[in-house]
């Protein structure tokens, strides 16, 4: 049995803009005694399902203005904690986060709510996970709606990476509420002190810790194979619609990454260029790039 943490609910206690009703699910195959957190909103008998998928160190708090948008044109919104994050159950021990024990559990949660007409909305790892699902279950995909991401590929990250590895892995309680004031110009104080919220102590902190050594910067790395795989596919098998959004002013996964993934994925459009958006591009326009989104699709009712 895997050693966890539960955060406590009050931790969660008044988070602006966060009045989600929090759905639960335990025992999936290869994770049983953990229990994820996920929202579940909307329209549930709607044939369109948005799935969104954070990354490092967010949780579901930071679709907080993407889902209404989806929800309010009768669509259902799913968005998930991965474990370590958010309201689901965080492993104590570093080991325990894996490439594949994130996806593993991110294939698990699909088949167990049968999600189907998916359009994966990605952002950080939300993306670097989440791009490398659809090839093996690509019935269940139908669109993407790609935010300041990529592809892991085994080769090094470069300097602007290794600045941001440096900053989260140096101390055992990284400061989140610094983070992301840093990594997301003009977020409020209380929003910002919301990403600290799932996390009481330094101990739950052991997936913030991992996920940036798990960025693969060597070829015999843990999900470099899979991660070309998912690059092949897009490049010569996605035929469904694509949009893109870019937070301007992130060095790291910012305009010349997102150039290369347009480039890669195919019959990808112009991207939605978000002037004051950083990594986390969601914070600074999440309501336009989810309506300009919608829009492009042809699904605004």
């Amino acid at each position: 049995m895997i050693e966890k943490l539960r955060t406590p609910e009050d931790r969660f206690s008044n988070l602006p803009d966060y009045n989600f009703k929090a759905n639960y699910i335990e025992n999936l195959e290869s994770y049983e005694g953990l229990r994820a957190h996920y929202l579940d909103e909307g329209n549930g008998n709607s044939n369109e399902t948005f799935l969104f998928l954070h990354g490092e160190p967010s949780w579901s708090y930071l679709y907080r203005k993407m889902i209404p948008v989806v929800t309010k044109n009768g669509y259902r919104a799913i968005a998930p904690d991965l474990f370590g994050f958010g309201k689901s159950d965080k492993p104590i021990d570093e080991d325990t986060y894996t490439f594949d024990f994130h996806r593993n559990f991110l294939i698990r949660l699909i088949e167990r709510l049968d999600l189907k007409n998916i359009t994966l909305v990605c952002q950080d790892w939300g993306g670097l996970l989440g791009l490398t699902l659809p090839m093996d279950m690509p019935e269940r995909f139908k669109r993407l709606l790609i935010m300041n991401t990529a592809l892991i590929n085994g080769q090094p990250a470069g300097p602007v990476f290794a600045e941001w590895k440096h900053e989260i892995t140096s101390q055992k309680n990284v400061d989140l509420v610094k983070l992301f004031k840093k990594h997301a110009p003009g977020i409020r104080d209380d929003e910002a002190e919301a990403y600290e919220a799932p996390f009481p102590d330094a101990t739950y902190k052991a997936g913030v810790r991992k996920f940036p050594h798990l960025v693969a910067e060597k070829p015999d790395m843990d999900g470099v194979e899979t991660s070309l795989k998912a690059a092949d596919y897009w490049n010569k098998e996605w035929k469904g619609e694509t949009f893109m959004a870019v937070g301007m002013k992130d060095p790291m996964l910012g305009p010349p990454v997102m150039a290369y993934m347009k480039e890669l994925i195919n019959d990808c459009p112009e991207p939605l260029e978000i002037t004051e958006g950083g990594h986390f591009v969601q914070e600074a326009d999440g309501e336009i790039i989810a309506q300009k989104a919608l829009e492009h699709f042809d699904l605004i009712n």
